[in-house]
């Protein structure tokens, strides 16, 4: 196979999809032969930057491939480690391309718009010699896994919320709730019901040593910058929600409030249930949630909306509604992805469905022994085998945890089963390297509330 006239070999390709370009595989074949060194560095909050030294191909007739190589590049690294700033090291001419797509006007003006809400500064692209590459400076920080004292632990989800009372690391009381965040333009309606949640929670213990929220979103601290749970919210009103979890805690009392996305708590909660570090936490639910604790259990301060970043080369690719990129993780590892195969495989919905509804409805083909369902949920798996070696790139993984509402009954089954046979087949050191795996009965045991409870460091 050829793409911009790199030669690459899959041989495990989806059924369905037979035009997708692992962007791993293309990557490795690409960097063969690619001689001249350059770098990207990518700065946000607190002075932070990561640096990704690599090489392009650096001829005429290979300009084509050196672009989309280091635009893709540059477009995970954005996602997976956020940023507003991004230094291109050692090639002006991509750099000035680069400043072109990611600008109001350009190909990336979404890209360019969340990272402006993001970090309220508008994102740059600074063309330097290869020789001025500014130094890495990382800082991973501890996250939760204190369980001493009376503390609560609130999970925001996008169609209800969870709460936990826990004392000395054992649940006494939990609850959940059905909200309706996303349709609310009035925070005050997302904070009386957070507010309640906590109250309740508080009750069912002698005080309240702490709070811990994992929630949908990006944050800077506490402060969710951007989060789907309150998209109808209009942004004038944005400082209301910008506090709204320390409002809340305020409202309990004098105690530590410490918020976390929820793919990091995911990730936390896996490392609390195996007692180990660098994991990763992959949700294929309405889209696809990552997060990530390295070999000490710290998060990496990386916001790792991996729904964002590429996995598919292909160009006709399915574009994404929202970011209207395409290639991108959320069609491929969410329900979209199997709502996207299902007609391939001869599997017919009405349009009046809803995207909950046709997941169900494959779902339930699958567990009749439909052989038509039976091919998307393989297809994906297929699909996520390639992405755990694009992943593997960017984070030091040793357990990949998968979980969400995609992953369960056969479906699941399939896509974990077919994930571990491709990875056998065609990355053995990675097969060997990474456990791919549902979360074992510890780490359901600990939970997403119960893990975001751990989240504050108590003085009780």
């Amino acid at each position: 196979m050829e793409y911009l006239g790199i030669r690459y070999s899959a041989k495990n390709l989806p059924e369905l999809d037979p035009e997708f370009i692992p962007f791993a595989v293309w990557m490795d074949a690409y960097l063969k032969e690619a001689k001249t060194p350059i770098a990207i560095a990518v700065e946000r909050e607190k002075g932070q930057i990561t640096v990704r030294r690599t090489y392009i191909r650096g001829t005429a007739d290979m300009a084509a491939a050196d672009y989309r190589y280091t635009e893709r590049l540059v477009k995970f690294l954005l996602w997976s480690i956020g940023g507003f700033r991004v230094y291109v090291c050692g090639c002006s001419a991509i750099a000035r391309q680069l400043q072109a797509a990611y600008c109001p006007e350009g190909a990336r003006a979404f890209d360019y718009d969340f990272f402006l809400k993001l970090y309220e500064r508008p994102l740059e692209i600074i063309d330097l010699p290869l020789s001025d590459c500014p130094a890495p400076n990382e800082a991973p920080r501890p996250i939760g896994g204190h369980m001493n004292g009376c503390r609560i632990g609130f999970d925001a989800g996008g169609s209800d919320r969870k709460v936990s009372a826990v004392v000395d690391g054992k649940c006494v009381y939990s609850e959940e709730v059905v909200w309706h965040p996303k349709t609310q333009p009035d925070p005050a309606y997302h904070y009386a019901q957070i507010v309640e949640a906590f109250r309740t929670a508080a009750s069912k213990m002698p005080r309240v040593d702490g709070i811990g929220v994992s929630s949908a979103g990006t944050f800077i601290g506490n402060a969710p910058m951007i989060s789907s749970l309150f998209i109808q919210v209009p942004r004038e009103r944005w400082d209301e929600v910008k506090t709204i979890y320390d409002r809340a805690g305020k409202a309990i009392g004098d105690v530590p409030v410490v918020v976390a996305n929820d793919g990091d708590v995911t990730a936390l909660a896996g490392a609390m249930g195996l007692n180990q570090g660098c994991i990763m936490g992959l949700a294929m639910g309405t889209s696809e949630a990552v997060g990530y604790v390295d070999k000490d259990k710290n998060v990496l301060g990386w916001i790792s909306e991996l729904a964002f970043a590429p996995v598919d080369l292909n160009e006709d690719a399915m574009e994404d509604e929202w970011s209207t990129d395409i290639g991108v993780g959320c069609k491929y590892f969410s329900q979209d992805a199997v709502i996207k195969l299902a007609p391939r495989a001869g599997i017919v919905m009405s349009s009046t469905m809803t995207p909950a509804e046709k997941l169900r409805a494959v779902q339930a083909r699958m567990e009749a022994g439909d052989p038509k369902a039976r091919t998307v949920f393989r297809d994906i798996g297929r699909y996520l085998a390639y992405s755990v070696a694009l992943y593997s790139k960017f984070y030091d993984i040793h357990s990949l945890m998968i979980l969400g509402r995609v992953m369960s009954g056969r479906g699941g089954e399939t896509i974990l089963r077919t994930c571990r046979a491709v990875m056998q087949a065609e990355f053995p050191d990675l097969f060997a390297s990474i456990r791919v795996m549902l979360p074992d009965e510890k780490t359901r045991r600990v939970g997403q509330a119960v893990a975001a409870a751990s989240l504050p460091e108590c003085k009780a």
